[in-house]
């Protein structure tokens, strides 16, 4: 089987719709995919209804945290989306990101940078606005060549010039929130160190005392001695160890299925999950 539990649609800040997405998995061999986008579930529908013959959908999102003023992500597996405690928190989330983008327009603005709030309007369309639908007017404009390389101090990147906070979960709370809807949670790229600062070992160590499931190790932005370190932390903690592409469509370079998990760790988070379940396709519309 191939699996991979971490991608992005319009929902978020994919390029490619949900019903898109499925049929690029399925034409990627893809056996289960998981639709993840930031802080939503808007995109589940849409990929149910056109979920092809062969795949199978694990529902998710990937939810915004922050912790002793570092950002980080978690991402929530099999939830209830309906549990009036997690949608809150995602709702709560989500009206945060328009006045930060429109605060980040203002401070690039004040940078030289002619980038518009209509323009970036345009870019996210109807998903969820955030710093990649910033970074491609950036592009657009010709600021910088990459939507990665608009994720520096000189821009984006967390404490950059145009960096502005936006309302983010305390991890701990996510947790509460993620196992109270029945879901299942995993720490995304938590070695990511390009991206700004990491939370250190203690704080993973702290999150799986508090129920943390798995962290993920095999993904784009993690080199071959971050996976090593993961993996040896992963395993002294008892944590479940998956792989994921985070694919983005156009918006970033990694691709469909780059990075895997194991079908045994896949069957262990569907085992554990009970506010919803893995989908089978059944040919699409």
């Amino acid at each position: 089987m191939r699996i991979d539990l971490h991608t992005h649609s319009t929902a978020s800040d994919g390029t490619d719709t949900p019903s898109q997405l499925v049929r690029k998995a399925a034409a990627a061999g893809l056996d289960v995919v998981a639709l993840t986008d930031h802080d939503t579930t808007r995109g589940h529908a849409e990929a149910v209804a056109a979920l092809p013959e062969g795949l199978t959908l694990v529902t998710g999102a990937e939810l915004s945290c922050r912790v002793d003023g570092i950002s980080m992500h978690m991402l929530a597996y099999l939830f209830d989306p309906e549990e009036p405690a997690l949608l809150a928190e995602r709702e709560l989330v989500r009206d945060d990101r328009v006045p930060r983008a429109k605060a980040m327009v203002a401070k690039l603005n004040a940078l030289g940078v002619p980038v518009t709030w209509e323009q970036v309007a345009r870019i996210a369309g109807d998903g969820s606005v955030g710093r990649p639908h910033v970074a491609t007017a950036l592009v657009e404009l010709g600021v910088v060549p990459t939507v990665g390389d608009a994720f520096t101090e000189e821009w984006l990147a967390d404490g950059g010039r145009a960096f502005v906070e936006k309302h983010e979960t305390d991890p701990f709370e996510a947790l509460r929130l993620i196992k109270a809807a029945g879901g299942v949670a995993v720490f995304a790229h938590p070695a990511a160190a390009k991206r700004g600062r990491t939370v250190p070992e203690s704080t993973i160590a702290e999150l799986a005392a508090a129920g943390l499931d798995g962290v993920e190790v095999d993904h784009m932005d993690h080199d071959a001695d971050a996976r090593a370190r993961l993996r040896g932390l992963a395993a002294e903690l008892g944590l479940l160890m998956t792989g994921s592409s985070d694919y983005h469509g156009s918006r970033k370079t990694c691709l469909l299925g780059e990075y895997t998990t194991d079908p045994e760790v896949y069957g262990e988070i569907t085992r554990r999950a009970f506010g919803a379940f893995p989908v089978p396709g059944a040919g699409g519309v």
